[in-house]
This record gives C-alpha cells, sequence and structure tokens, in this order.
C-alpha cells in the first residue's frame, strides 16, 4: 500500500459549510472587472436517504445530492478545503478545468496525487483563466462520483453582458444523474473484478427521481423550475451519470444551444439535447409557450440487442410557468426511441465552434498521428493462459476494457502518485508501457457478429494489462481518431481527456478510413471539448496540442469502462522555459518527498 498523506488543518475561517467566501485583492492593479478568490469547504460524509421505500447510506458533499454549486469569474483563484468524514479514500477532479501548470491540483488517485484517507483533510488551489461556461466537479474514486459531484459555474469577467449570446433572465444548472440504492465501491469492485454487475434503480434530474416513480402509490418527487413568460433561461446541463447517455426534452419548448464543454459554440437551435457522461451543455430556453406546466424529461439511451438491455428508467421535472395552474396536467413531450442513436449523432456533428479572435487555432499539420481502438477484451484471471471456448470456461476469464487491445491498470506495488514520479524523475516511469499508434490486428471493428460471444469474437478478444501511458513533447500537436468496436459489446464511448481540451474534426459510423474520411475534416470552426463522444459502431477524429506539462488521465466516462481499463496517461514533457514547465508541487501538497522529510521530526 502506498504512504498516505497526513492530516492538514482546515483553516477555522474555512470551516463554514457550503458559503463560498469571496476576497478582492484590493492592493492589486487589476482590468475592469476585479479578480478574487472563491474558497469552499468539502465536508465529505454519509447522510441516509430514503427513495423507493428504501433508505441508503449515501457519500455526499455538504449533506446534499447534487453537492454545492461552485460559482467563479474567469481570472478567479480558487481554494477547497475538502475534509473527508467518509470511510473512504476521496480525491476530487475538477472537470474540464484545465489546470494550466497546475497538474497537482487535478485530483485523480494515484496519477496526480495521493488520495484523501478517512479523516484526513486536503486543500485544492487552482486558478480559473481563460475559461466560461459550464464545467463541473466529481469524485475520481471508483463508484463515487455517482453521488460526489456538483456544478462549476465559470462567468464571464466582465459580467453576463459579456455573454456571445442574450443575457438571460437566470441561470440553472441541471444536473442529469442515477439514483443507485446499493453500496457503490461494492458494485465498482464486482465490475473491476468481473465477479458481479448491478443497476441504478431511477434516472434523476437534480436529485429528484420524480413521479415516473413512486413507493406504497405515494409518487415521488420531481424538479421544478419556475419560469415567468417571454423570459429566457440558460440550462447549465450536466451528465453525471455512471451508466448512461440521455435524450433531454421540454415538451412545447426549443432549446438553443451555445456552448459545451465551456466551449462556445455556433447557436444551435434543436427539440433534443443528446449527453453522454461527462458532457456538459449550456442551452437557452425561452419560456415562450402558453402559461402551464410541461414535463422535461430525461431519457437513458443503450445500445439495441444483441447487447445486454438494462431497464428503461427516464426522470421527469416540470416547467411551470407563474401563476395558478397546479391543477392543470403538464404536457409530455415525445420521447425519441432510447435504441435511437442517429439523435446522439446528430446532435453532436451539427455543432461548430463560435471563433474568437484570440482562440486557439486548430492545427493545419500533425506532429503524431494515432489510431485508437476502444473495446472490451479478456485476460485468464489465474495464470498465463486459459481456455476461451467452451461451455463453462466463461468463469476463467476477467472481462476488461482496453484502448489498442491493452487494459489500464496501476501496478498494487506502486508507492508514488505517476505525477509526483514523473517530476522527480524516479523508477516508477520505467513501469511506463507505450500506447501504441495502432491496435495489434486490423479487422472490420464494427462487424455485428463480433458482439455475441462465439468463436470469431473469440479471436480478438484475448488482451494484456499494463500501466499504459503515451509520452508528448512539449508542443507537440496530436491527431487521434478513436474507433469504437463490436469486440464483446456496441456501445458508444465518451473519452475525456483532462488538463486539454481536443477539436472534435469529424465523425461517422462504421470503420474509418483516412483516404475517405479526411476529406470531412474541419478545420475552421470545428467544436473544442474536453469529453468526446465516439459513436457506437463508429469513430471521431479529434486533434490537440499537448502543451500542458504533467500526467494526464485519459478515459471512457462510463464508469464501468474506466474500472475495466479503458484508459490510459499521457506525459507531457516540460517546455524550453520556466513559463513552460511544470513548477514543483506545493509546499503543503503531501507528497512522499514531504511525508519523508516530515516523518523524521515525528
Amino acid at each position: 500500500m502506498p504512504i498516505m498523506n497526513k492530516p492538514w488543518s482546515v483553516p477555522a475561517a474555512a470551516a463554514t459549510i457550503a458559503t463560498a467566501v469571496i476576497f478582492f485583492l484590493s492592493d492589486m492593479v487589476l482590468p475592469a472587472a476585479v479578480v478574487g478568490i472563491v474558497e469552499h469547504t468539502f465536508i465529505v460524509s454519509q447522510v441516509n436517504m430514503t427513495h423507493l421505500c428504501k433508505e441508503t447510506l449515501v457519500t455526499v458533499v455538504n449533506g446534499q445530492l447534487p453537492g454545492p454549486t461552485i460559482y467563479v469569474t474567469e481570472g478567479d483563484s480558487v481554494v477547497v478545503h475538502v475534509v473527508n468524514n467518509s470511510p473512504y479514500n476521496m480525491t476530487i477532479h475538477w472537470h474540464g478545468v484545465k489546470q494550466l501548470l497546475n497538474c497537482w491540483a487535478d485530483g485523480v488517485p494515484m496519477i496526480t496525487q495521493l488520495p484523501i484517507l478517512p479523516s484526513h483533510n486536503f486543500t485544492y488551489k487552482f486558478d480559473v483563466a481563460g475559461q466560461e461556461g459550464t464545467l463541473w466537479w466529481h469524485a475520481h474514486v471508483p463508484g463515487l462520483r455517482a453521488t460526489v459531484h456538483g456544478a462549476f459555474i465559470i462567468h464571464p469577467r466582465h459580467g453576463p453582458s459579456m455573454y456571445p449570446f442574450p443575457k438571460p433572465h437566470r441561470e440553472i444548472p441541471i444536473i442529469i444523474g442515477e439514483w443507485w440504492d446499493a453500496n457503490l465501491t461494492e458494485v465498482a469492485r464486482m465490475v473491476k473484478d468481473d465477479t458481479g454487475d448491478a443497476n441504478f434503480r431511477a434516472s434523476t434530474i437534480n436529485g429528484k427521481l420524480g413521479d415516473l416513480y413512486n413507493c406504497s402509490c405515494i409518487k415521488e418527487d420531481g424538479y421544478v423550475l419556475d419560469v415567468e413568460p417571454g423570459r429566457t433561461y440558460l440550462l447549465q446541463v450536466i451528465n453525471a451519470a455512471l451508466y448512461s447517455e440521455y435524450h433531454l426534452k421540454i415538451a412545447g419548448h426549443k432549446f438553443t444551444v451555445v456552448a459545451i464543454g465551456a466551449n462556445y459554440v455556433k447557436p444551435y437551435t434543436t427539440d433534443v439535447i443528446a449527453i453522454a457522461p461527462g458532457e456538459t451543455v449550456d442551452a437557452l430556453v425561452v419560456a415562450d409557450a402558453s402559461p402551464g406546466r410541461y414535463y422535461v424529461v430525461a431519457l437513458p439511451s443503450q445500445p439495441p440487442k444483441p447487447d445486454f438491455q438494462s431497464p428503461v428508467l427516464p426522470t421527469r421535472g416540470t416547467v411551470q410557468y407563474s401563476g395558478n395552474h397546479s391543477d392543470v396536467m403538464p404536457m409530455a413531450p415525445e420521447m425519441p426511441d432510447d435504441h435511437d442513436d442517429a439523435i446522439t449523432f446528430y446532435f453532436h456533428s451539427n455543432l461548430t465552434s463560435l471563433q474568437h479572435p484570440m482562440g486557439p487555432l486548430v492545427p493545419a499539420q500533425v506532429d503524431e498521428r494515432m489510431f485508437v481502438t476502444l473495446g472490451l477484451g479478456t485476460i485468464c484471471r489465474q495464470g498465463q493462459s486459459c481456455k476461451r471456448l467452451g461451455k463453462g470456461n466463461e468463469r476463467d476469464l476477467i472481462l476488461v476494457a482496453t484502448m489498442n487491445n491493452i487494459s489500464f491498470e496501476l501496478p498494487e506495488t506502486i508507492m508514488a502518485p505517476l505525477l509526483e514520479a514523473h517530476y522527480y524523475n524516479t523508477s516508477i516511469m520505467d513501469m511506463l508501457q507505450e500506447l501504441p499508434d495502432r491496435p495489434p490486428r486490423m479487422y472490420n471493428f464494427t462487424d455485428p457478429a463480433l458482439i455475441p460471444p462465439g468463436p470469431k469474437e473469440a479471436q480478438l478478444e484475448a488482451t494484456s494489462k499494463s500501466l499504459l501511458a503515451r509520452r508528448f513533447r512539449y508542443g507537440t500537436k496530436v491527431e487521434v481518431v478513436f474507433q469504437s468496436t463490436a469486440l464483446k459489446q456496441g456501445e458508444s464511448n465518451p473519452m475525456h481527456l483532462h488538463g486539454h481540451n481536443m477539436f472534435v474534426l469529424a465523425q461517422g459510423f462504421g470503420n474509418y478510413e483516412a483516404e475517405r474520411d479526411v476529406a470531412k475534416y474541419n478545420l475552421v470552426d470545428p467544436p473544442m471539448v474536453n469529453t468526446v463522444l465516439v459513436p457506437r459502431l463508429g469513430w471521431v477524429a479529434v486533434r490537440f496540442v499537448a502543451d500542458n506539462p504533467g500526467v494526464w488521465f485519459m478515459h471512457c466516462h462510463f464508469e464501468f469502462h474506466l474500472l475495466m481499463g479503458m484508459a490510459a496517461v499521457f506525459v507531457v514533457e516540460d517546455g524550453p522555459t520556466v513559463d513552460t514547465s511544470l513548477p514543483p508541487p506545493p509546499m503543503d501538497f503531501p507528497t512522499l518527498v514531504h511525508w519523508s522529510y516530515f516523518q523524521t521530526f515525528l
């Protein structure tokens, strides 16, 4: 087991729960808008919640689900004191925050930091620069993201009047999630070890199950959004679910999508938002329907048979116009089929960036190209060899998720986070196995015949586990084509890259063919994202510049795929100057170096 962090004291002034304290830096010469420090305290603990006639012990922040929303202004510094009163190791990841030259605050256990032990504290400190819009924060430990999460909203430095769209009357975070009545850490362990599976019991909007669910004929509460006729509202939609993509609709209303992943897009009008785990979407809604009540429905989507079919568990809340409409039955939207991946593909392929004169340019040329297949495979449960065919032999195998036929695994013997090992150039980094440019075999990756178990897929499913990584020189321009496969499943894959944004150049169904598909690349105004959805049985091409030194996680945001190993670390080397190199860890950062030093005085 690795050496863990010492309990660090939390300043008494920050011990107030759920209140952000802003200190303005009056002694500095600042631009027209004042840059501040936003400070929060997160108390991670367990509380009992009752839904569907069952009381469940739930791990939450500050006693609430979802957790507190953090509001910042672009240019602010953020300080969050995490007090871990739960029985589990904990880290908090600031999903989509670039953490420029500050990989130390990225919040991934044993990748960037030692986990926060029960009864221990840790303080995250980072700046928010060059970003506006909706991001979010969540636990980055197995399973607990389902309940330890909240919105992270970045306002323009000079106020809402600087939005590149009409100033909304109100801004409303809408967090889509799942309700589990199981021990999430146990569920995660079973998925990782391939010893069992579980499914959530309901979908949620802002923690509420909605009136589609009842207990002893008493309907569950649903989320209610009160609106005034003629007003415009900015919905800040986040998919915090572990397992599902969602289609979101409001009866009688349309969305105008204005941003995705805290990057502005050209306004796009649609009656449905398609959102995968890890994605965020900002959308304007005008209250222009007849005054009354309208259902807002979030429907999980899934691949059709022969893939495993989980129960269809939508949720719904209500958009309610001002006035007395309590006796009016809400209008319900017509929802798509839960297998309709064409809607999801159409939504994402219609997004284009709203270019800014000072914004980053799409790399016209690239230094490195990678073709990365995403799918499932198997390893032998014990030993180096086992039978892969024949009835009953399945128990000899462990199902894993892979990138180019390799499944990510942190060695049990690792004693320090990879970021620390990288910074101090220790021998731990010698354990890395390079993520190859291509899979070991080329075949028809999207052949549906590979989904059911049988001789055809068995020839392709054997794989291996390793500490999978890829190193990049500072400033390397990288193109990655992610190819979903049909190997033992037909899922899509929302791939999240920490510390960077990706330009989404093109996407398609079927197998990627460079000779045909490069011509489809949008090099003018492609959307920028931190999480890119690779279509079911399809592909997506992205480019990014490796210009943020550190050790960054790249992984699928489906929790089961992450637990099963669909991940790698991207190591970005230092640049030639101080301003392009990773600084040393903060003085109060609990690294092994600091720990060893501290131990000499105990």
